[in-house]
């Protein structure tokens, strides 16, 4: 029988694999379609907020940041994988607590997500490289534009939210040519804020020159959300391309390209 194997997670954390994973437990709805894309079957048991891939079959076990732990151990997971942005930490603990081994995942970049997908699908769970995770390379491989439109891409509202410069997101707009405000905080150097929280009028004062809409997790729509900035052309961006890490990143680059020059006027 094969050994039991000890890998670190992205957190740094020391993971004990059993032999022969064969039930995973996910998560993440982005690393939910990475998994099930690559390999069919292995999935037992997903969160409501997995939507891809269409027709998904696994037990559901609550969402992204109230996952059942009851119900997660009673799929016998060989592994849960999770994200530490996504989940919350005291349930990742409460898994471990359970016995059962959780896998990690940080993300913050492009090349970040590419390096981990490969760790968690390869190393971990000893797949071949799926096609998909190489068309993704090789479809992000290009230089950013020259010249950088300067704009705000609000999250949510009510309160106002917007994505920072430290997000995955970020670097997917900065390799398409958008440079999103605002700007790091020179008071606070290496603690960016990655999700600002920032009033209307001070949104305003930052004078983007256009305004990107995503549909989650806020569904943003040509009626919600360029009225509260006039005159400000913007563009509506499809969310999971936006945030997912996973196949959608091989379609990425060609989707979001569209959709920023598909600039609309209030």
């Amino acid at each position: 029988m094969d050994a039991a194997r000890r890998l670190t997670d992205d957190e740094g954390d020391d993971v004990r694999l059993p032999p022969g994973l064969r039930r995973v437990v996910s998560l993440v709805p982005s690393l939910t379609e990475a998994v099930a894309v690559s390999a069919p079957g292995l999935l037992v048991g997903a969160t409501d907020w997995c939507t891809h891939p269409a027709g998904l079959d696994v037990a559901r076990i609550g969402g992204t940041k109230n996952p059942s732990v009851e119900a997660i151990c009673a799929l016998r997971p060989d592994l849960v994988i999770a994200n530490e942005e996504e989940n919350r930490a005291p349930d990742l603990a409460a898994l471990r607590a359970a016995g059962l081994p959780v896998w990690t995942t940080r993300v913050r970049d492009l090349d970040q997500a590419l390096a981990s997908l490969h760790r968690l699908l390869v190393d971990v769970l000893q797949l071949p490289c799926p096609d998909w995770l190489v068309a993704a390379r090789q479809a992000w491989s290009f230089e950013p534009p020259a010249r950088a439109v300067r704009a705000v891409a609000p999250i949510w509202r009510r309160p106002w939210m917007v994505l920072g410069r430290d997000t995955f997101a970020a670097d997917l707009l900065r390799r398409l040519g958008v440079d999103l405000l605002p700007a790091d905080d020179p008071d606070r150097p290496g603690a960016p804020d990655r999700y600002p929280r920032l009033p209307l009028a001070e949104l305003h004062a930052l004078e983007p020159e256009l305004l990107l809409l995503p549909d989650e997790p806020y569904r943003f729509t040509a009626t919600d959300g360029p009225d509260a900035f006039p005159g400000l052309p913007y563009a509506l961006l499809d969310g999971r391309h936006l945030t997912w890490y996973g196949p959608s990143l091989a379609q990425a680059p060609a989707v979001l390209a569209a959709q920023l020059a598909d600039r609309r006027h209030p």
